[in-house]
């Protein structure tokens, strides 16, 4: 049986958001994820919070409005994620639309690894930037803006990530470095340099540089952030939500850059119907296969392409390279379960895994299925030459991640050679003939830190959908909601009796299941096996879309056979 727990519904902020004029599901389902206050729910840009919260995000906005009217050159520094990728767009877009020179520069991850390292440093010194500008990293590279101050290079970081005992020599604007006092501790790094451009436009308005020239709409950029956001796995805390849904409104009403319109075509997905689901799992992963697999260098372009040709082309690449990372994760996913038999994963707080054979742009991916299999923060590593390890991990709730790397770090002085991330996912690289030291010092801290019940799988559910609450209304409003991180899409769970069921794509059930006083068709993805009569089962209410039509379906997303 599966182990269910039902998300309470404080009755209190059920009533608040109902008086609201929120519909009773919806109410529901807020309620239960927390939300109080009805205004934490509205969507409208002015209820974003103050650029002028973010701790010295006002000083960066003077650094670049000087960097603007000195004709300075500027040169950003990205990362190899979607969001580093969306975050250097935005960047480079917005910079560009206020009147600077700006160009960019990505780490490719297998020749210079994460971040503003010394060897990327040297590479951008020979471009001649008179400000360097990281995106998405720098709170963690001490060795590389050291290394920019000793060639005379001035660098501004804005980044997301937690710091570390101390901050590097520079300008930074991070929401979770000490002393911030914004809000949302959440931001992605594309929401961080977002909020950099608002300042910057203010600054430049307040300077009178708009006299000159158009002052452009930076809500321009909200397809960019919301791609990114989503696609970081960041919490959808109400500031992020807000962004989130702004950037969605505008791909459904056609008003998205060209890049962004050309990865929902390839992938076959509607963008006038864009969704949370679309953006975390369609085009996110396609924008990440380039930095796993190739050089994130054709994600950018891809996003900042001018028309739509570049554009579609650049995405038919991306697409291509997202099929080659699905086969290398399949494969290293029967390699991962080989190396696992006769080992009781139970008795163990967590897995460390690693094989010479696997592509080290493609273990965040299996550390996420193992985590999600097993029950385990997991860590994962390949093979990063020169006898170092790189790995990349998850977890569950109840350990920080990278808090718990820290501990292992203080353990044992100089077994890892570098990490960095956050509570949920972090990336490290460490001696490769110290694998087993590390393994059994990241299990005494998982012990330590997880309960029996944090190692036992829980699934929370919004309950037992009513049959008036059955239909496409419903099923179309929760798919247009915003769902993440930290404000997971509805689920609801019940018994069925399987009526019908029968294989498609060669590895999908569709079935016809039958509750107490209703049927409806539903699918079960990734399973080719037929199931039991009775099947207890946590569901999504959904809407199938097929040869243009449309129609109410359940997503199975667990299942077991039904007691008795």
């Amino acid at each position: 049986m599966l182990n269910i727990r039902q998300r309470a519904v404080p009755p209190h902020a059920l009533e608040a958001l109902r008086r609201a004029g929120y519909p009773p599901l919806l109410a529901r389902l807020y309620a239960a994820r927390g939300i109080t206050d009805p205004r934490d729910l509205k969507q409208e840009l002015t209820e974003l919070l103050p650029f002028a919260s973010l701790l010295h995000c006002d000083a960066a906005a003077a650094r670049l409005a000087d960097a603007v009217s000195r004709k300075e050159r500027l040169l950003v520094v990205g990362d190899y994620d979607a969001d580093g990728a969306t975050a250097t767009a935005v960047a480079l877009t917005g910079l560009r639309a206020l009147g600077a020179d700006t160009d960019f520069l990505v780490p490719n991850r297998f020749e210079y690894g994460y971040g503003l390292s010394p060897e990327i440093v040297r590479l951008a010194a020979e471009r001649k930037p008179d400000l360097l500008i990281t995106v998405d990293n720098g709170i963690a590279a001490h060795a590389g803006i050291q290394e920019a101050r000793s060639l005379g290079l001035e660098v501004l970081v804005t980044d997301h990530h937690l710091p570390g005992a101390s901050l590097p020599e520079a300008l930074i604007v991070n929401p979770n470095q000490p002393g911030c006092g914004f809000a949302s501790k959440n931001l992605a790094g594309v929401g961080v340099i977002f909020y950099v451009l608002l300042g910057l436009r203010a600054e430049l308005r307040r300077r009178g540089h708009f006299a000159r020239r158009t002052e452009p709409n930076l809500g321009h950029l909200l397809d960019l952030v919301a791609l990114g956001t989503v696609a970081d796995v960041v919490s959808l805390d109400s500031n992020n939500r807000l962004l989130v849904a702004q950037g969605l409104a505008r791909m459904r009403r056609g008003q998205m850059r060209p890049g962004i319109r050309a990865l929902f075509q390839v992938a076959g997905r509607k963008p006038g119907r864009a969704s949370t689901e679309d953006l975390g799992f369609v085009l996110g992963p396609r924008l990440n296969a380039a930095g796993r697999l190739s050089d994130m260098g054709l994600g950018i372009r891809c996003l900042l392409a001018p028309e739509a040709e570049q554009a579609l082309r650049l995405a038919g690449e991306l697409d291509r390279l997202n099929r080659e990372r699905r086969l290398i994760e399949t494969g290293m996913q029967a390699q991962a379960l080989t190396l696992l038999e006769g080992i009781d994963v139970t008795d163990g707080a967590s897995l460390c895994l690693f094989d010479p054979s696997w592509h080290q742009g493609v273990v965040g991916l299996l550390a996420s299925r193992l985590k999600e299999r097993h029950h385990r923060p997991t860590l994962v590593f390949a093979d990063g030459g020169e006898g170092v390890l790189k790995g990349s991990g998850r977890s569950i709730p109840g350990l920080h991640l990278r808090d718990a790397l820290d501990r292992v770090d203080r353990m044992a002085p100089g077994l890892i050679l570098r990490f960095g991330g956050h509570a949920a996912a972090a990336g490290l690289s460490l001696p490769r003939r110290r694998f087993e030291e590390f393994a059994t010092c990241f299990e005494a801290v998982s012990r330590e830190s997880l309960s029996e019940a944090d190692l036992q799988r829980r699934i929370d559910t919004d309950g037992a959908l009513r049959h008036e609450e059955f239909g496409m209304e419903n099923a179309q409003t929760l798919r247009d909601a915003v769902w993440g991180q930290g404000f997971p899409a509805p689920s609801f769970h019940a018994e069925f009796s399987v009526q019908s069921q029968r294989l498609v794509g060669e590895r999908h059930l569709r079935l016809r299941l039958a509750g107490t006083d209703f049927c409806a068709e539903a699918m079960l993805f990734n399973r080719d096996a037929p199931l039991p009569e009775r099947i207890q089962a946590v569901y999504r209410l959904d809407v199938n879309e097929w040869n243009g039509n449309r129609g109410l379906q359940l997503t199975l997303n667990h299942w077991a056979e039904a007691g008795g």
